[in-house]
């Protein structure tokens, strides 16, 4: 049986000495040195026979120098001035564009804490003295809002709509209102806010809970839960039962833009009638 070899460490091999290769290494050297020191030599006559030319030049040249500098960053801060107010310009143009009103519909304001936006103007109609909304144009993403914002928009809702003393009460301990305030014929309606997905939609537990609270501890004239998504059929009986107005994703998107009826005009004592004749007519 043969012992295995152990393999040899490779042998570090010197470089052969290049006669040619460093001759050449040197004479390129003294090609550079002669250069360098002809240079040398030349500059100092020039200094010695003319100063003052010589320190213009080297004047002009640092002057060039910084000029260059300066205008590249002139150039790079124009760029961005330029860039910032073309994205500004933009941006007004999409608000104006935004707050633009369509023919025959008022372009009226309501500046609150949640931003400006389109009052809605009233008619009375007549024979029935329902006061309704005129029809205008209001542009809220509910889907990109938070919990407490969407809260803070259906105060600005209400607000809009003729309400006083709007306050937004949501919050711990709130006992099931987000939103208090008086309806236009003064009646006290207290709102509870469910921000929720489409796909989870308002049981009747939530009507119960609020129900147990919105009567007999905040003494309200008009209860109302509103939605992002759908309830239950258990959820509306119990509403349909206790007297609660409920305002699911449709509904609001109609009380927005001025096409369906505001949640105290379909309570118990609302004046509904006077609404579906102002919509029929429009």
């Amino acid at each position: 049986m043969t012992a295995p070899t152990r393999p040899l460490p490779p042998v570090n091999r010197r470089r052969r000495f290049d006669l040619r290769s460093t001759a050449l290494f040197f004479v390129f050297l003294a090609v550079v040195l002669c250069v360098l020191g002809l240079s040398a030599r030349m500059v100092a006559d020039a200094v010695e026979r003319r100063p003052a030319w010589m320190f213009v030049l080297a004047v002009l040249g640092v002057a060039g120098c910084v000029g260059l500098r300066r205008r590249i960053h002139v150039a790079r801060a124009a760029r961005r001035a330029a860039a910032a107010l073309d994205r500004a310009a933009r941006e007004a143009a999409d608000e104006l564009d935004a707050l633009q009103p369509r023919p025959g519909r008022p372009a009226v304001e309501v500046v609150t804490d949640h931003g400006a936006l389109p009052a809605a103007e009233f008619e009375t109609v007549a024979g029935h003295g329902a006061t309704v909304p005129v029809e205008f144009e209001t542009v809220i993403d509910y889907d990109g809002l938070t919990p407490e914002e969407f809260e803070e928009a259906v105060a600005a809702l209400c607000e809009r709509d003729g309400c006083s003393a709007v306050e937004v009460v949501g919050g711990a301990g709130d006992l099931g209102a987000d939103v208090l305030a008086l309806t236009p014929d003064g009646r006290r309606i207290v709102i509870q806010c469910k921000y929720y997905d489409v796909s989870h939609r308002v049981g009747s537990q939530d009507l119960q809970r609020f129900g147990g609270t919105c009567f007999t501890v905040h003494e309200a004239d008009v209860a109302a839960l509103v939605t992002t998504s759908d309830f239950t059929a258990p959820a509306l009986e119990y509403a349909e039962q206790c007297g609660i107005v409920c305002v699911d994703g449709e509904a609001l998107r109609a009380w927005t833009d001025g096409t369906g009826p505001r949640p105290w005009d379909t309570a118990p004592g609302g004046r509904t009638a006077g609404w579906d004749l102002a919509g029929a007519g429009s």
